[in-house]
């Protein structure tokens, strides 16, 4: 009964709410006028969060392919929001900085996605995201270790 009620109401719910918050995020990121999206605010906020970073590091940290993260740095590049470095004699290995045009962004949009947080758990207690958490890192942690990313 376990692996029936996950494989037909847990991978789908999951799968879903991650699909609407995604999609609320990126209205609410247009409605504000800004000029991102969802997925390249998480990594101009990772990078300045731990500061330059190698591309492949940020695709290990988003779980991203290494083409996929390529095509966001390079879009947030075109904008000015980061730099791109060459760390080493190898033309290929990059460092990649934030701008201060991309700082400045980042900090007008935090208050806009730490408000979309408190929204995603309005009428969730503590208690319920500590096992929501919890429940989910167990399952990331079966999954995680089958997968076989290009990374």
């Amino acid at each position: 009964m376990k692996k029936i009620i996950f494989g037909k109401r847990i991978v789908t719910s999951i799968y879903n709410t991650g699909i609407v918050l995604r999609a609320l995020s990126s209205q609410t990121f247009s409605e504000m006028g800004f000029e991102i999206t969802p997925e390249q605010y998480l990594i101009l906020d990772l990078i300045i969060e731990n500061g330059a970073l190698y591309q492949r590091q940020i695709a290990e940290i988003t779980l991203k392919d290494r083409g996929n993260v390529a095509r966001i740095i390079k879009i947030l590049e075109e904008k000015n929001l980061i730099t791109k470095s060459q760390a080493t004699q190898r033309r290929r290995i990059y460092k990649i900085s934030v701008t201060e045009k991309g700082r400045e962004l980042r900090d007008k949009m935090k208050p806009v996605t730490e408000n979309l947080r408190r929204t995603f758990a309005k009428d969730v207690s503590e208690e319920e995201l500590t096992i929501t958490l919890n429940t989910l890192k167990k399952v990331y942690g079966n999954a995680r270790g089958l997968v076989k990313l290009q990374i």
